[in-house]
């Protein structure tokens, strides 16, 4: 498994470096944001590992840039706990949020995890649910014969929908299972997703397959 590390204090980035190489993993390092953003578009990344206050282009933009460009998972790792950035990172598409200072077993916990759902999402076979097909190994979505682009995070919101079709999912299980966290506050993040998502796979179409069920939570289906 390949990580990226993007990290402009010294101490912090050898840390980083030494325990995850020393635990199997081949690492790569960023001193700012710019050279960050260079390197993962040169190579896959299986995780990058990302701070928030970045030399020459912060944590923000590169998360931004990056959830338009690559399918590798991202934990943003700052010193930065206050609960709207928090909510910035996982508006923007981070996978995980854990705040420094933090304890390295911690760490490796959370990187498993994000990295076991990865390995999940290349085995699962080819979806489909009406004339919607969404294929996770290739990371493609079709309407019809449309091609349909996505970020990571909408193709994730996605694949969750299509694996449960026919069944009711509630907010807090959505915000769990696609930002791989508990995030248990008053973020519209869900909200503001299903409509980016919609935008794209039901807007154009007459048949509607994302529905809302007020209080409860969203269920992909198709209806006659």
């Amino acid at each position: 498994m390949r990580i990226l590390i993007i990290e402009d204090e010294v101490k912090t980035a050898e840390y980083l470096h030494q325990g995850l190489t020393e635990n199997g993993y081949i690492v790569d390092g960023a001193n700012n944001g710019a050279d960050g953003l260079h390197l993962a578009g040169q190579h896959r990344y299986d995780l990058v590992i990302l701070d928030v206050n970045l030399p020459q282009l912060d944590g923000w933009g590169v998360l931004e840039r990056l959830r338009m460009s690559s399918t590798s998972r991202i934990m943003m790792l700052t010193a930065r706990g206050r609960l709207n950035d928090k909510v910035r990172g996982l508006d923007l598409g981070a996978d995980d949020y854990l705040v420094k200072p933090f304890e390295f077993p911690e760490l490796l916990a959370r990187i498993r995890t994000l990295l076991r759902r990865s390995e999940q999402t290349l085995a699962t076979p080819t979806l489909r649910v009406a004339d919607l097909e969404l294929d996770p190994g290739k990371h493609r979505a079709y309407r019809g014969t449309r091609r349909i682009d996505l970020t990571a995070k909408e193709f994730a919101l996605l694949h969750l929908l299509m694996r449960h079709h026919g069944e009711v999912l509630s907010r807090t299980q959505i915000i769990s299972l696609v930002w791989d966290m508990n995030f248990d506050c008053d973020t519209n993040v869900v909200e503001v997703s299903i409509r980016r998502l919609r935008a794209k796979i039901d807007d154009p179409f007459d048949d509607k397959l994302i529905h809302t069920l007020r209080g409860v939570g969203y269920v992909l289906e198709a209806r006659e």
